[in-house]
């Protein structure tokens, strides 16, 4: 068995910090620490968890990324349903909600044209 055929759970603990249980391999642990997990040594191996105090948004965003990464690389993935982040809906009209607008761009001049100095 390998270790991406072992579930990864994301869950929130009883003191309310989210860690991570199950077999973490080295590549998990880096996707893991990409998304925010932090990784302390223990007795019994090694603690994985979020940060504490960044708020209840923050951490749920973080396990519901974390938990998309995975999935994504193909591992078993069980995220605690009181985790998953659901994306407020955008305000105003859909025009409104583009990321960039005819006023920002700046004109090209068309291949080939050369402008300044010449050598």
């Amino acid at each position: 068995m390998t270790a991406r055929d072992a579930t990864i759970r994301i869950t929130r603990g009883q003191g309310g910090e989210v860690e991570v249980d199950g077999t973490v391999d080295a590549f998990a642990a880096s996707v893991l620490a990409r998304a925010g997990f932090v990784t302390y040594p223990h007795l019994r191996g090694v603690w994985t968890r979020l940060p504490f105090d960044l708020g209840r948004t923050w951490e749920n965003e973080h396990a519901t990324w974390a938990a998309q990464m995975l999935t994504a690389a193909r591992y078993a993935v069980d995220l605690d349903p009181d985790l998953r982040h659901a994306p407020t809906p955008a305000s105003g009209s859909p025009a409104s909600t583009s990321s960039r607008t005819k006023t920002a761009m700046t004109t090209q001049p068309p291949p080939g044209t050369s402008h300044g100095r010449q050598r």
